[in-house]
């Protein structure tokens, strides 16, 4: 992009280049693909570009990308970030204020702190952009002023009515959302609810670290809605009574003791995504109880967090009517040293799956090392789960592709795999990847009180055929191993 903001400095000063020659639409599908503040830079570099902001069709406005274009190199202070939020705002209502009313915007994005006139200034140029203009998919990500680790309760209420003061002055512009990401809000029992109703177009709602309240039970209504996605938050129950277009749902650690979630008019839902680091008090959760009333789900996710298994393995004719239509099933971080052997109650129920996915791993950067901590939060040591084979000569039909993460070549993964190929007679490939990698912020910082196994992980030629025979695989072509 700098070298196109060059070619056409260059141009302006009659110097001949290719970039001069290009037509409108051709330049306007290479500055879409970019940062959006990038690709104005590069037009006020340019007599010829001068007015191609204003044909943009896809904006990406966010606070991180302006801050990246300030001149501070050491953090910033409340004033800064003052300062840049409202930069996001000038740059919005410039960008919508100059629009022609002909040009359909097919994505906007904005991505803001919660001040009041900052707010104000983003709802009336998007409100009015949404007025005069086609907006196919629009999106607010509202950041507050504290992060989560800082905030108070009294902060979550007041960041809540900032927000319900922004809501109510920018109908407009909520009417034509499509995708709405929260954090940081504790609000009332109709807030949520009226976020739904005013936000008619929705498709897409992420609420993180935000509730109506501890033990709150919310209700979902929409008729829009695609996918609802919420990390953490203190509800006691989140139903989702009707949500006739409903395709995914994301729960990431819900602290009730209850079943997180119930189910009602849900027809298209297919994709669910369960997150949680069980402890003692914590339910157990009965597979064939919760998705009772969702027999249509073809992909599962269930991270563990490296803690208590809180699934319940449940026999086939229990589960079956519940999990026949499942496809991709993803079982993530399973604590190391505990037999994986349970997670065949999946399989047994579970006669379309094609593809299992199991990750083994204590995830360090979230586990609690100290004991006393451990003890007074209720977390649990290592624990195998209680299961048993339903029929000595199952098979299944369509698992076409088994993948382990942190496999180990000890007894109890060589058991497993063995276990699956014999069940699974049309299994074609099997994958064998070493432990995931933490994503980085403390995997240099352990304590080094803290043990940790190095990995055994077969990384000769010599070490995975040995693997591949104690299989009895006559060859290795459908054991792979990803290093």
């Amino acid at each position: 992009m700098q070298r196109l903001a060059r070619n056409e400095a260059a141009t302006a000063t009659g110097n001949s280049d290719m970039i001069s020659k290009l037509p409108n639409d051709l330049l306007l599908n290479i500055l879409e693909r970019v940062d959006t503040l990038d690709a104005i830079r590069t037009c006020i570099l340019s007599k010829r570009m001068l007015k191609l902001p204003a044909m943009f069709s896809r904006f990406d406005i966010d606070i991180a990308s302006i801050a990246r274009h300030t001149d501070e190199s050491c953090g910033f202070t409340l004033r800064d970030v003052v300062r840049i939020n409202g930069a996001v705002a000038h740059v919005t209502e410039n960008i919508m204020f100059g629009r022609s009313g002909d040009i359909t915007i097919r994505k906007l994005r904005v991505r803001f702190i919660l001040r009041g006139y900052d707010c104000l200034s983003i709802g009336t140029s998007v409100g009015r952009a949404m007025a005069t203009n086609k907006v196919e998919a629009a999106e607010f990500e509202i950041l507050t002023e504290k992060v989560h680790e800082g905030c108070m309760p009294a902060d979550l209420l007041n960041f809540a009515t900032q927000f319900n003061t922004f809501l109510g002055a920018s109908p407009d512009a909520f009417a034509g959302l499509t995708r709405l990401r929260l954090r940081n809000m504790r609000f009332g029992e109709s807030g949520i609810p009226n976020i739904l109703s005013t936000c008619k177009c929705l498709k897409s709602l992420h609420l993180t670290y935000c509730d109506s309240g501890i033990n709150s039970v919310l209700q979902v209504e929409h008729d829009q809605l695609v996918e609802f996605f919420i990390d953490y938050g203190h509800f006691q129950k989140v139903e989702l009574v009707c949500l006739p277009k409903l395709e995914r749902v994301s729960y990431n650690n819900w602290v009730s003791c209850e079943d997180p979630l119930s189910f009602g008019f849900v027809p298209r839902l297919s994709k669910l995504s369960l997150t949680k680091a069980g402890t003692r008090s914590h339910k157990t959760l009965e597979l064939s109880q919760l998705l009772a009333d969702v027999p249509s789900i073809t992909e599962m996710h269930l991270d563990f967090e490296s803690e208590k298994i809180w699934v319940l393995p449940e026999c086939p004719t229990l589960l079956a009517p519940v999990l026949g239509k499942l496809q991709f099933v993803n079982l993530d971080n399973l604590r190391e040293g505990c037999d994986i052997a349970w997670t065949m109650f999946i399989l047994e129920a579970a006669p379309s799956v094609k593809e299992l996915c199991i990750a083994v791993r204590d995830h360090w950067c979230t586990i609690v090392m100290d004991k006393k901590l451990r003890q007074e939060y209720g977390y649990l040591d290592k624990s195998n789960v209680e299961w048993k084979p339903s029929a000595s000569n199952f098979k299944h039909k369509n698992l076409a592709k088994l993948t382990i993460y942190g496999f180990q070549p000890e007894d109890s993964f060589m058991r497993y795999i063995s276990r699956v190929m014999e069940a699974a007679v049309n299994l074609e490939e099997i994958s064998l990847h070493d432990r995931k990698s933490c994503d980085g912020y403390c995997a240099g910082d352990l304590d080094p009180k803290i043990k940790v196994c190095p990995s055994r992980y077969p990384g000769t030629p010599e070490e995975r055929m040995r693997v591949t025979e104690e299989l009895g695989m006559a060859s290795s072509c459908v054991v792979h191993f990803r290093s």
